[in-house]
């Protein structure tokens, strides 16, 4: 079974993490709506299997929780890849959510990138400050060793766009993990 738990406890916030790359249950609380709301469509497009349990600081605001997610989610989300052998490696999704389009591309490469592309006029979507977007997938991409690109083509609701890419990265990272035979590289390694 491809599945991998990961931990974070400071000062700052408390996190535990189990996904399993192959579909299944999803319960979310980081005590963010919204941000469970895009954690838990994470989850659902992606077809991944997601207990995510957060307890943050959020007196001072909501950026510790969020990092520390992506984080924690990305040691997970590694753990669960392995050696990363026998996976189609490579991904790329396009998402309309309304009046928006978000588009999303990865590679399993063991190299952690991100580039984000996203114009969002409104600061905040609920109690979610709508700048922690990109800080959520650099975070949940360095830990988890992809190459991430993120795109929001147009939009003008904040909802929809940060949900076009999240829906975007979930397809996206479905058909990268998706089994396929044999290691994908001409060096015999993912890193």
């Amino acid at each position: 079974m491809r599945s991998g738990k990961a931990a974070r406890c400071t000062r700052e916030t408390d996190i535990t993490v189990e996904v399993c790359l192959d579909g299944g249950r999803v319960e979310v609380s980081t005590g963010i709506g919204f941000f469970d709301h895009m954690l838990t469509l994470l989850a659902k497009h992606g077809f991944l299997d997601l207990q995510v349990k957060a307890q943050g600081d959020l007196q001072v605001d909501c950026h510790h929780t969020v990092e520390d997610c992506g984080i924690v989610l990305g040691e997970a989300f590694a753990e669960a890849l392995g050696g990363k052998s026998g996976i189609a490696r490579f991904g790329s999704f396009y998402v309309p959510m309304d009046e928006a389009l978000g588009f999303a591309a990865v590679d399993v490469s063991g190299r952690p990138y991100l580039v984000y592309q996203a114009q969002i006029r409104e600061e905040r979507v609920g109690a979610f400050d709508t700048c922690l977007t990109p800080e959520f997938f650099r975070a949940f991409a360095a830990h988890a060793g992809l190459t991430l690109h993120l795109k929001a083509e147009y939009g003008e609701n904040a909802h929809h766009i940060i949900e076009a890419l999240f829906k975007a990265a979930a397809h996206a990272l479905r058909l990268a993990v998706a089994p396929k035979a044999g290691m994908l590289s001409t060096k015999g390694a993912l890193d």
